[in-house]
């Protein structure tokens, strides 16, 4: 469980040095969106028969940090579409 919070919040950081421009993302949602990321990648990994979904492998690690990219666009956007409704 350890690995597996250590594994998001570098996948995580990852995805927020890949992705462009500047991120008003904490520390918990940097964490929260790299082990969604994870999962998505070890997921993808799995029904490639790459590896299993708790198994870090290096398919399943490019997706998961491509998938927390995705993520934090999104999440970027549902935080500016609250701000100029505020």
């Amino acid at each position: 469980m350890i690995g597996f919070i250590v594994a998001g919040l570098i996948i995580g950081a990852l995805a927020r040095l890949f992705k462009p421009g500047k991120q008003d993302l904490g520390l918990l949602w940097t964490l929260l969106l790299g082990l969604a990321g994870s999962v998505i990648g070890g997921v993808v990994a799995s029904a490639l028969n790459t590896g299993d979904i708790f198994e870090l492998n290096i398919l399943g690690f490019i997706v998961a940090v491509i998938a927390a990219v995705l993520l934090i666009g999104v999440a970027e956007g549902m935080a500016g579409k609250k701000k100029s409704h505020a």
